[in-house]
């Protein structure tokens, strides 16, 4: 008889995933407490948080529990290493019908605590509660280790913009999923499971970052961020960019330009900042200009080889 999350209770689920967790040395007290307890040596410590919510974020007939795991914690993760800082730690919210198969929920347990050893970070808590669906609910901390964090509101005129990690891979997978198939199967396992590239945020916040962002919605939507909160312009040289054939090979199955991919598509986590142009780190590749407003592009724009983008630039929520 397969054993349920009803037939396994709240307590039962919690002791098994907590069982063998392991605790890095910012976790003063783990999980068994009312709450847990973190270290924050320079008095200052980034939070966030993003929830996972099935057949919105996620479908159980297109990635394995697993890989939720491994996505839940991803997207968080990047968020912290978008602000310059070293993840330590993750609660975790989650909700799950009863007849749900408990070895779901310890899967996704498992996805979340092999994702978290990629950056040596901790789970040190969190909660369960009966849902209709599946929700995940992740809330993430890192330390800045004495330096400030780089905000979105720092880009500067004169700074060059460039990123680092995988563009549109995701959204390429999403396309072919959405159509019924499981090839190119490169772009499939990035929509299922993201790649960011964690050591890069803080190796761009101690090469002298001006401003950082981690593309969750989309190259333009997410650059969109920066132009607003630093008050500029930027604008993208499509000559700087690449696509991999495999979004080559889904934008010919599709209808869709390849390029719309990498401009727009969201959820691999690549980093994108702006730097001075002689502080842009190795590895990094320069796509663009940042530049005072004017009267015919106000400051917040993002343009592409100088002119308005004509489609949507990425991922809204709410968006009708």
């Amino acid at each position: 008889m397969t054993e349920t999350l009803g037939s396994t209770g709240e307590f039962g689920l919690i002791a098994a995933v907590t069982k063998g967790l392991s605790t890095g040395e910012d976790v003063l007290v783990g999980p068994g407490d009312d709450a847990a307890v973190m270290a924050v040596p320079d008095g200052r410590m980034v939070i966030t948080t993003d929830l996972l919510v099935e057949g919105r974020h996620f479908r159980q007939d297109w990635s394995s529990a697993y890989d939720v795991g491994r996505k839940a914690a991803a997207q968080n993760l990047a968020d912290v290493v978008a602000m310059g800082a070293r993840p330590t730690a993750l609660v975790v919210g989650f909700g799950g019908p009863p007849d749900l198969p408990t070895a779901w929920a310890l899967e996704l347990n498992q996805g979340l605590v092999d994702e978290c050893e990629l950056v040596e970070a901790s789970i040190v808590g969190g909660d369960t509660v009966q849902s209709d669906k599946i929700i995940v609910s992740v809330t993430a901390f890192g330390s800045l280790d004495g330096r400030p964090p780089v905000l979105r509101s720092g880009a500067r005129p004169g700074d060059e913009v460039a990123y680092v990690g995988r563009l549109g891979w995701a959204e390429a997978g999403w396309a072919v999923l959405a159509r019924g198939f499981r090839s190119p199967r490169a772009v499939v396992e990035a929509h299922r499971r993201p790649q960011p590239p964690y050591a890069e945020g803080p190796r761009a916040a101690l090469a002298g970052a001006s401003s950082l962002c981690d593309v969750s919605d989309g190259l333009l939507s997410d650059l969109g961020h920066i132009a607003a909160a630093s008050q500029v312009i930027i604008d993208v040289h499509t000559k700087a960019l690449t696509v991999p054939e495999p979004l080559q090979a889904v934008a010919a199955a599709t209808g869709v330009d390849a390029l719309k991919f990498v401009l727009t598509g969201g959820e691999d986590h690549a980093l994108v900042g702006t730097f001075e142009p002689a502080d842009v780190p190795e590895g990094w590749t320069v796509i663009g200009s940042v530049a005072e407003g004017n009267e015919e592009r106000p400051a917040g724009t993002v343009t592409v080889d100088g002119s308005p983008y004509a489609d949507e630039t990425g991922h809204a929520h709410f968006r009708s």
